[in-house]
């Protein structure tokens, strides 16, 4: 199977990628795609790896990547660009399907994939993905998607209800990651995230750990936050990929608070990353979290910022408990929550949906 997986970064991270190295822009395309894939934004090559490793053919693209794009078309633009399309990123992504003839497409943005796109690559593919867990503007067409896919299981309901295929397929990590970051002491209690307003209960949460110096926060919406919010004093910066990853490798408590469309369902990536690198995840109860891990044992959930400000200070305190719990969740996502296991799901999943 041909799988080609279509990804859109953060304009912020590939503008620190291409600041840290500015000769990348000049690189030849490969390289470029390269050195964005070994920063590990987001899922980075994770599905391709590890769908290569299950013997099929994957190819990554970073559609709103304007150096990478370009450099691609002055590679392969030549008979199938139109004169003047190297600036046309629709045009661009639309010759790379064609050039890779997949079986399958996944687009990981469904909210900045346009209409033309995705109806475009049903003519070129014989399943067109998508997955979505995050709010999305009434606007974004999912009729010309053979399937939606879904880490919360009340989005798939909901698509399914509007006669949308979809599908329920959870966030996974990435295991060759701990081999790659360095671990020191483990200290503290650390978020990485965003706030938005997407994240209403976040703010007050991570308010409320703040005030009381409980807290290092990596992350962005920083400019959100009025002058004297507590928040302030501890943020850290943002820490995208590697830099995210290695903050989770040397914090003793990982905080998590999810989206708030998540509703009553865990479901998000730093389940897994947190608990994945090695770190006591301390996440916000939801009634599926005992699907995923077992609370007490391999987590541990609290229900109100308040309560989620004294187990910090608890597991602060009693390093054994925080250690055995970090371990047996760690060994939980190396046996159940990789990317590797993952992309079984994918290839059985988009298997029932491709068209003949």
């Amino acid at each position: 199977m041909r799988v080609l997986i279509v990804d859109t970064y953060y304009p912020a991270f590939i503008d620190a990628t291409y600041a840290a190295d500015p000769d990348l822009e000049k690189e030849p395309y490969l390289e470029q795609l390269s050195a964005l894939m070994s920063r590990a934004f987001g899922t980075a090559d994770f599905y391709s790896q590890n769908l290569r490793r299950l013997g099929h053919s994957a190819e990554d693209v970073v559609a709103n990547c304007t150096p990478l794009q370009r450099q691609w078309a002055r590679e392969n633009g030549r008979g199938s660009l139109p004169v003047g399309a190297y600036d046309d990123f629709e045009a661009i992504l639309l010759a790379q399907i064609q050039k890779f003839e997949p079986d399958v497409i996944h687009f990981q943005d469904c909210i900045n994939t346009s209409v033309r796109v995705v109806a475009s690559a049903r003519r070129h593919s014989r399943c067109v993905t998508t997955q979505v867990a995050c709010p999305f503007p009434p606007s974004v067409d999912f009729s010309h998607y053979d399937l939606v896919l879904s880490s919360i299981p009340h989005f798939v309901q909901t698509f399914r209800s509007r006669g949308i295929a979809s599908e329920y397929f959870r966030i996974g990590f990435e295991a060759s990651l701990i081999e790659r970051v360095s671990e020191g002491p483990r200290k503290g209690a650390v978020f990485v995230g965003g706030l938005s307003n997407a994240h209403r209960e976040r703010f007050g949460l991570l308010a409320k750990l703040a005030e009381r110096d409980l807290i290092d926060w990596w992350g962005y919406g920083v400019e959100q936050l009025d002058d004297q919010s507590p928040l302030r004093r501890c943020y850290r910066g943002a820490a995208w990929g590697l830099d995210m990853y290695g903050v989770l490798a040397n914090c003793a408590v990982s905080i998590n608070s999810h989206i708030d469309v998540a509703g009553p369902h865990a479901n998000n990536c730093r389940l897994y990353e947190s608990t994945g690198m090695g770190a006591l995840l301390l996440t916000d109860w939801k009634s599926n979290l005992s699907d995923l891990f077992e609370p007490g044992v391999e987590v541990v959930a609290y229900r109100t910022p308040d309560e989620c400000a004294e187990l910090i200070v608890h597991f602060a305190g009693v390093h054994d408990e925080a250690r055995r719990i970090a371990e047996a969740g760690q060994r939980r996502t190396l046996e159940q929550h990789t990317y590797a296991a993952r992309m079984a799901e994918f290839v059985e999943i988009t298997g029932r949906y491709r068209r003949r």
